[in-house]
């Protein structure tokens, strides 16, 4: 039964709820994948969405859990006994279980892992415990398919086998030798086209990527990019397979890497979400915003040294929203664009007379055209050929000086090891409106003056 999630469904299912229609809530979300039932239960308060899970099948309740938001997940999980978690641990991946324990409280979490049936899924946890969050190590699950360099093909496929009933996705075999160090991979339509004696070290391929465990995880995104890999497996300094890293965790890190960057960009100086608190909220975009407040201060200052220019020709007043606009857009366009190329690791210090060439002449291109499309526009409403000169000028050479600020300062920033994203939004913006303004009326009294 096919069911679209409109506020009319969701309505019935808190009226199934109070009148305890079990029937309804199973028949409608039977078929329903785990990400609509989170879209429902984010409608509901705690105790219904309780209610819910627990009529659902323990596996679907699982994924669920994995999948929920972790502010959210940690408030529901509250409610929850340490053996009701632990039944859901018992059925999810190993990393998917770190990250739900890391929310608990130390009590709570050694208690759920005193409840966890497995011997093996404790250990692969508390191996994954240690692990900072942020690393390849604490990205990576413990559940993936590896056999012996020495074994032969028809061992393999029943390790395959056996091995497969706790791998969810089978993205390659890793071959290792007996003290488990990663020699290489074999795909598993190799296995079964080979003939049953044949030994794995005649069919397996050295050509493997790996990533060391204490790797960031911004290095473990760029390398899975940079390859095109949908898995990737985890190994320590003497090279021992520890795990693999799949592409749905990547993914997450990805979206989480692009909304900071966005947050940076825009003047929010950490990551904040729409339910975090006023306090939060505040706290995260009050610095840029003093800091916009100073420039604009700056400004302000600024324009008052040539307050007898603007008395005697107000007009030159009217451009200058023109100018900082354009500069700010400008510069924001650029540092774009270098951020981007930043965030993808790739090198651009080699190269970078040819890369600044470049951007110099794309600069030139829209400086010339903007240029020339104000200077008509101005001499043609204004009459006024000095001062369509001054306003095509000073933005001509605002764009030009916005263009290469907006590529070398994300560019210095990152070779200082400081977050390139911080140098867009109100940065950039800012410095462009300052020396906007020093350009546009520094050019205006040279003109009006000889």
């Amino acid at each position: 039964m096919q069911v679209e999630i409109t506020r009319e469904y969701i309505e019935q299912v808190e009226a199934a709820i109070e009148r305890k229609d079990r029937e309804f809530i199973l028949s409608t979300m039977d078929e329903m994948h785990p990400a609509d039932i989170i879209t429902v239960l984010y409608e509901l308060d705690s105790n219904e969405s309780r209610y819910v899970l627990e009529l659902l099948p323990s596996e679907v309740g699982a994924e669920i859990l994995s999948d929920l938001d972790d502010d959210i997940r940690s408030e529901f999980l509250s409610n929850f006994t340490s053996e009701e978690i632990a039944r859901y641990i018992n059925l999810m991946h190993s990393d998917d279980a770190v990250d739900i324990l890391n929310e608990q409280s130390v009590q709570t979490r050694e208690e759920v892992i005193a409840h966890i049936d497995s011997d093996e899924k404790v250990a692969a946890i508390l191996d994954l415990l240690h692990y900072e969050e942020d690393c390849a190590g604490g990205l990576m699950a413990k559940e993936l398919i590896k056999v012996n360099l020495n074994w032969r093909v028809r061992q393999c496929i029943e390790e395959v086998r056996r091995q497969a009933e706790r791998v969810a996705r089978i993205y390659t075999v890793y071959v290792v030798d007996d003290r488990d160090k990663l020699l290489g991979r074999v795909s598993v339509k190799r296995l079964l086209l080979s003939k049953d004696d044949t030994q794995v070290k005649d069919i397996y391929s050295e050509d493997v990527i790996s990533i060391e465990s204490y790797k960031d995880e911004s290095e473990v995104v760029s390398v899975m990019q940079r390859y095109d890999l949908e898995a990737i497996p985890v190994v320590n300094i003497q090279g021992r397979l520890l795990g693999r890293i799949t592409i749905d965790d990547v993914v997450d890190v990805m979206q989480e890497q692009a909304e900071l960057s966005r947050q940076l960009m825009t003047g929010i100086s950490e990551s904040v979400e729409e339910d975090d608190s006023v306090l939060r909220i505040s706290r995260a975009r009050l610095p840029w915003l003093i800091i916009g407040m100073v420039g604009g201060l700056l400004a302000a200052q600024f324009m008052g040294f040539y307050e007898n220019d603007i008395a005697l020709l107000p007009a030159v007043a009217l451009f200058v929203p023109l100018i900082t606009a354009t500069g700010g857009n400008v510069g924001i366009q650029s540092s774009s664009i270098i951020i981007q190329t930043l965030s993808s690791n790739e090198v651009i210090f080699d190269n970078i007379a040819q890369r600044l060439m470049k951007v110099l002449l794309v600069a030139l291109v829209n400086a010339l055209i903007i240029s020339v499309l104000v200077f008509s526009f101005t001499l043609l409403f204004r009459h006024d050929f000095t001062l369509s000169m001054v306003v095509s000028v000073a933005l001509f050479s605002v764009v030009m000086l916005a263009s290469l600020m907006g590529t070398v300062t994300p560019m210095i920033l990152d070779k200082f090891g400081i977050n390139p994203a911080v140098a867009a939004g109100p940065f950039i913006t800012t410095a462009n409106d300052l020396l906007g303004l020093t350009i546009y009326f520094g050019i205006a009294h040279m003109l009006y003056n000889l």
